[in-house]
């Protein structure tokens, strides 16, 4: 007796049960594969010129991963009431409560959506500032050295107060450098309550 060819509806149920777990798998690996570069390149000696690149709205962003901390899928947030807006509420990472803000939302933008590829990247523990910036999506490390500084006579302050360089990449995609330690001393970020 020959035994009968497989059912192809049964192969695609098999399939489609198998990507998702997949695809955890290699969202993770990606993730360790990051978190292996960035002690990489925080142990090395030119650490100004690798920087943590992410999306926050519709605007790139670099964050000095002597700065930047954790990086983690969002979670649970427990809103804060009588909180500005922007103020997400409070998280917990590791064991350690960090409060959560839309860096966009709290700069003017639209507030950010939280799907599958939004992240917060938690303040280094070096800063002893236990707040996260939910990020629109991590774009991985990015190197200075290759960019072009942009100087349009406006300086290095922002509209709004915060201090971020601009930077121009071999695509013509412009970045910003956000100092957090910066940000973790700005008057209005630390005013959450309304």
């Amino acid at each position: 007796m020959m035994p009968s060819p497989p059912d192809s509806d049964t192969d695609q149920k098999t399939f489609r049960k198998a990507d998702p777990a997949a695809r955890r798998i290699r969202m993770r690996d990606f993730q360790n594969r990051l978190v292996e570069r960035m002690q990489a390149a925080r142990g090395g000696s030119d650490v100004r010129a690798s920087q943590l690149g992410v999306m926050i709205g519709e605007t790139r962003w670099l964050f000095d991963l002597q700065q930047a901390g954790e990086i983690v899928a969002v979670g649970a947030i427990t809103k804060v009431p009588l909180t500005q807006p922007w103020f997400l509420g409070l998280t917990n990472i590791r064991g350690n409560l960090i409060s959560v803000v839309d860096f966009a939302h709290f700069r003017g933008g639209a507030v950010s959506p939280i799907d599958k590829e939004a992240r917060i990247v938690a303040f280094a523990p070096a800063l002893s500032f236990n707040a996260g910036l939910l990020v629109s999506r991590v774009l991985g490390l990015r190197n200075i050295r290759d960019m072009e500084q942009v100087d349009d006579g406006a300086g290095s302050a922002e509209q709004d107060g915060v201090p971020a360089l601009r930077y121009v990449d071999r695509d013509q995609q412009v970045w910003r450098l956000l100092d957090l330690a910066a940000v973790s001393q700005d008057p209005s970020f630390l005013h959450v309550s309304l």
